[in-house]
């Protein structure tokens, strides 16, 4: 996703006519060893199903649940359809990939497919800023939570979330596949990431390395520094609490989103803080791995089982889901019932 500007020129800037344009491209996947593709799928198709399961979980949950109809569960739904969406445009290809023997996409279905990861990825970040604010202000100004964080507020910070992440996803993506790509085709990754392919380009890439760097560093720094001066203001208010009970709901308030937060951006700073000595596209790959297919699968279960209110929900929608199905039972006995008696006449009169 991040890449540190690094120019190389195309070698002796190859004549238009010797350059023959790259129409699709090949991907690596996250082994090519044959042995290795039917267990790796079956490990895939399970994180993906869990991932499905439980993020439609949690948007079902706080939609029909009207306990959760508060700011401080609007935003993790946001999170929820967020996570879906990274997976889902990862997993499915991914996994088809493991079946396959030409792991071929088109040039315009790559481009697709990076634009549509930097939407969900660079939502997510910013998304995770946004719940940190709403833990400040309901710890720290709890008086002044529901003004603060109204429905409009919650409105306007998710709308504005989804436009620069889109913003974000189109400057990008347009400014990777500005370059020529005419030598190699096959991208030693399991979906299209900037990095990836911009070491295949046969032209110069200094200008679409620094759009990259410039645009993820500066997310990175602004969503971290929010989540940072939230977690301050909020330590230290929970410190200021006379009584050990408030300092228990404060932190069990915050707790899931500081679980989700430090497993995101450990696994962020991990992968772009380590020495370029040790830095390599399987590194990449695997952490990659880890925050597009392993966080989306976690972060419901983080919510949820760190959550008295969502296990209560969910405690709640299972009990009117068996008396739902309890119910349809009883009337279909009814109904078999009715029709037996109706039968039985038409047999005596006839």
């Amino acid at each position: 996703m991040f890449s540190t500007p690094n120019r190389h020129l195309s070698d002796s800037y190859m004549a238009p006519e010797n350059i023959t344009q790259i129409t699709e491209f090949v991907l690596i996947g996250v082994s090519n060893l044959p042995e290795l593709q039917i267990p790796l799928f079956c490990v895939f198709l399970v994180i993906y199903g869990l991932t499905v399961t439980g993020n439609l979980g949690i948007i079902s949950l706080t939609r029909v649940d009207c306990r959760l109809q508060t700011p401080m569960y609007f935003f993790p739904r946001h999170l929820a359809i967020i996570n879906l969406g990274n997976s889902t445009v990862i997993a499915p290809k991914m996994l088809v990939n493991f079946l396959v023997s030409k792991r071929t996409t088109s040039y315009y279905e790559c481009a697709t497919h990076l634009g549509a990861f930097l939407v969900f990825i660079v939502a997510e970040i910013f998304m995770l800023a946004v719940m940190a604010y709403d833990h400040y202000v309901a710890i720290c100004k709890p008086l002044l939570y529901m003004v603060v964080v109204s429905r409009r507020i919650c409105l306007l910070l998710v709308f504005l979330t989804y436009l620069y992440s889109f913003s974000t996803a189109v400057v990008v993506s347009s400014c990777v596949f500005s370059v020529s790509y005419c030598a190699s085709n096959v991208i030693n990754h399991f979906y299209c990431d900037n990095v990836p392919l911009l070491a295949l380009s046969c032209s110069d890439t200094y200008f679409p390395e620094t759009v990259v760097f410039i645009s993820s560093a500066t997310n990175l720094f602004f969503s971290m520094t929010i989540v940072l001066i939230s977690y301050f203001n909020i330590v230290l208010s929970i410190l200021r609490m006379r009584s050990s009970e408030g300092r228990k709901k404060a932190f069990s308030t915050c707790a899931s989103h500081m679980t989700a937060v430090t497993v995101f951006y450990g696994t962020l700073l991990f992968m772009y803080l380590q020495p370029r000595s040790s830095h390599s596209l399987d590194t990449d790959k695997m952490a990659s791995v880890f925050y597009t297919l392993v966080i989306p699968m976690l972060n419901p279960m983080i919510y949820s089982l760190r959550n008295k209110d969502v296990k209560a929900a969910l405690r709640r929608f299972m009990g009117n889901l068996c008396c739902f199905l309890k119910a349809v039972q009883f009337l279909k006995l009814q109904v078999n019932k009715e029709m037996t008696k109706v039968k039985l006449l038409k047999e005596k009169f006839m």
